[in-house]
């Protein structure tokens, strides 16, 4: 593209386009934004030419790499037979074997699924579905409809999922709209108060606590906090004793993420409702499902009244379930998690060599998922991963960061050469921003 198409484009986007956790008064009189007009496998190519590598797989979606062959194929495929059509009281191919799929690779006993647009409708609906679930049990329980997550959670957009989350700069505009909810402390931050606490909420309010939300040990836009998979495992025990539910969100974590199709996995539990999207379409479109068990589903069934009171216009749409379909067929074939285990252990060396570094704090990785704190203090609005993000990005590599802390999470399936030349990106660029 000329330069002067480029700069027209640019200028028609700041007059219009309203952009996420942007703020426009900057952007508007700022230096141009990356204008992407293709992208192949773990690279962006920009107008002017530039490849650019993604290291945050497009805000964590593109886990098997952008316009993989096979995910255009079945799009394109499917999109010559039937686009769209209700998921209300009308089926589809596409939607049955997708689910099929989804329950075989789900943890054990959740074979009932629900389907969405995005992460942040997957976790409303498995909000509704827990308070809806104890509404309608033999005995109602209509006070149990508050939720317990952890601190520096965050689980989404939509305001139930607002309610839930912990990072101020994405909650304190909409305090006053917010549904109360009651955070505990983080395992990352303190095992055994963590537990403690827990422990303490559900053996004295088990009465009023509908669900335990939790993202299995990644805590994402949080800051990339990480914790042990004990955790789960007592958090399953413990919510199983108190009869709470328990609900994973892996929409970050799952596909793979940490090592494991699931995060869950590491510990070997099974919740009674998890949410998963990003990579369950392999980035190609907004796609959700929220599992859930028997115990869960049969609680809906019974007259019109006991239906679940909740929908989206493209549930379950027939381009999203085809292409979620393939997605898993292309894990199986091309053998994804396996080759996460080289890729990994990659990241962990390169993480390894950050934290020598002075000024460079709680390096941590877990499978594709690697991440420092620069400086002891900071927070989602800290300038700092910011410069480190516009090095990076002369250098080659999109490396957007959460405030102070600087991670990488490229596709799972990042060839070797490019994941390499990622991590030295990475490196140089922190090495030169703590250099002055």
């Amino acid at each position: 593209m000329d330069p002067t198409q480029r700069a027209q484009l640019i200028a028609r986007d700041k007059n219009n386009v309203w952009h996420p956790y942007t703020q426009m008064s900057l952007y508007q009189k700022g230096a141009d934004p990356l204008l992407i007009v293709s992208a192949n496998g773990a690279r962006l190519r920009e107008a002017d030419g530039r490849s650019i590598l993604d290291g945050n797989s497009s805000w964590w979606t593109s886990l098997l790499g952008h316009n993989h062959p096979r995910l255009v194929e079945a799009l394109t495929h499917q999109a010559r037979q039937l686009c769209h059509t209700s998921l209300g009281g009308v089926t589809h191919q596409p939607a049955i074997e997708f689910a099929e799929s989804f329950a075989a690779v789900c943890p054990p006993g959740l074979g009932h699924i629900f389907f969405s647009d995005n992460g942040s409708t997957a976790v409303e609906a498995a909000l509704k579905m827990a308070i809806q679930f104890w509404h309608q049990q033999p005995q109602q329980k209509p006070h149990k409809h508050e939720f317990l997550a952890l601190r520096s959670a965050f689980h989404g957009e939509t305001m139930g999922a607002t309610a839930l989350c912990d990072v101020g700069a994405f909650q304190a505009p909409f305090a006053a709209a917010r549904r109360p909810a009651t955070r505990v402390t983080s395992p990352a931050d303190d095992l055994g108060r963590a537990l403690d606490e827990l422990e303490k909420q559900l053996r004295t309010r088990a009465d009023h606590i509908a669900a335990l939300i939790v993202e299995p040990l990644i805590q994402g836009a949080g800051g990339m906090k990480m914790y042990e998979p004990s955790y789960l495992l007592e958090a399953r025990r413990l919510t199983e004793k108190y009869d709470v539910l328990l609900i994973v969100d892996e929409v970050f974590t799952g596909y793979g993420r940490t090592g494991r199709f699931w995060a869950c996995d590491h510990a070997g539990i099974s919740p009674d409702i998890l949410c998963a999207a990003k990579g369950l379409s392999g980035g190609v479109l907004p796609f959700a499902a929220t599992a859930t068990s028997d115990r869960v589903f049969e609680s809906f069934l019974g007259d019109r009244s006991r239906a679940f009171m909740y929908g989206h216009t493209f549930c379950g749409n027939p381009l999203g379930a085809a292409v979620g379909r393939e997605v898993l067929k292309i894990y199986e074939d091309e053998h994804i998690l396996e080759g996460t285990q080289e890729r990994s252990r990659l990241i962990a060396a390169s993480v390894e060599r950050l934290a020598q570094l002075p000024n460079v704090h709680n390096a941590r990785s877990l499978g594709m998922c690697g991440a420092v704190d620069l400086g002891s203090d900071g927070d989602y609005l800290s300038e700092i991963g910011w410069r480190v993000y516009e090095r990076a990005l002369a250098s080659g590599a999109y490396l957007r960061p959460l405030g102070n802390v600087v991670y990488v999470a490229p596709p799972l399936n990042i060839p070797l050469p490019d994941l390499e030349e990622l991590l030295c990106i990475l490196e140089a660029s922190v090495h030169e921003v703590l250099a002055g």
